[in-house]
């Protein structure tokens, strides 16, 4: 197992599979990344998760833009299960999610993480760009009843748009049997045009659970982030980035960008690696020999 000089070690790759998407998100982050043309293929990913494996690293999420929008995404997933990951996951706005869930949990997907920003037709356009809310609630139940466990529920709390109906969506999970991830606003992407804006304060938001909660666990490689039991079984996980040590002390990933980059930290892009004729090339040792290098630029932003 790799670790870097904080101790921290390297457990996971987030990888954005492309920039394009169908959605024009007023928050969207972009991964922290620049230039939107690059795009990773199958034979990239099956390389680079065969230079993770034997480096430890077992985990991986898929992410974009949109990757469900890539022609070729469940040949994507199953070139990494191919490698038998032992998690492999999925970041969608859930727009065809619907169409796409059986395929994808045949081709070795385990979980799936949606964005779900509100339940409110007109609020979810005006967030989102796109009068899809219909559409992603059925690619919900459909990843329910295809098997893909956990489905994750992600909502960015935004000040004037949902900060309202979170509690509604924690109880429309809860009758799923859904975990909501509450996360708040970062101010990278488009997020920081808007971040002094749209950021809401999710302090009472966590009184409240902290109330509620029967249980509360810390999972501490995962960015120490605390999950709450709550008293009517809901589950709610609290993603509290900025400007928190214990966020950053507890990060187990390395990102890698569509254009064929490693990259260390979210928050930065002064220290990326290049792997993309590496990954051309299908040389799995000169990519272990990169992810090597980028763990050891790995360090907290906020300490």
């Amino acid at each position: 197992m790799l670790k870097d000089r904080w101790g921290r070690p390297l457990l996971s790759l987030r990888v954005t599979l492309t920039h394009k998407c169908n959605y024009r998100c007023i928050y969207c982050h972009m991964e922290g990344e620049e230039g939107l043309s690059a795009e990773l293929s199958a034979k990239h990913v099956r390389t680079l998760a065969l230079a993770a494996k034997e480096l430890g690293i077992g985990k991986f999420k898929l992410t974009g833009g949109e990757p469900l929008i890539k022609e070729d995404i469940v040949e994507v997933v199953s070139s990494i299960s191919g490698v038998k990951p032992l998690d492999l996951s999925v970041t969608t706005n859930g727009y065809m999610l619907n169409e796409l869930a059986r395929d994808l949990k045949r081709a070795g997907l385990k979980r799936v993480n949606i964005s779900l920003p509100t339940l409110d037709r007109s609020t979810y356009k005006s967030i989102t760009g796109v009068d899809g809310l219909e559409r992603v609630l059925e690619g919900v139940e459909e990843a329910i009843k295809v098997g893909l466990s956990p489905v994750k529920l992600n909502v960015v709390a935004l000040k004037g748009f949902n900060e309202g109906e979170i509690w509604e969506i924690v109880d429309y999970a809860r009758r799923r049997s859904l975990i909501v991830q509450v996360i708040e606003l970062e101010p990278i992407g488009r997020g920081e045009g808007v971040f002094r804006r749209l950021h809401a304060d999710l302090d009472d938001f966590e009184r409240r659970l902290k109330t509620e909660a029967v249980t509360v666990i810390h999972r501490r490689w995962t960015n120490n982030r605390p999950q709450y039991f709550l008293k009517n079984g809901a589950v709610v996980e609290l993603v509290k980035p900025i400007h928190s040590g214990e966020f950053c002390k507890h990060c187990t990933k390395l990102r890698v960008t569509a254009s064929g980059h490693l990259k260390p930290c979210i928050m930065r892009s002064d220290n990326l690696i290049p792997i993309m004729e590496a990954l051309e090339r299908g040389d799995v040792r000169a990519v272990k020999k990169a992810i090597i290098a980028a763990n050891s630029l790995r360090e907290p932003y906020f300490s």
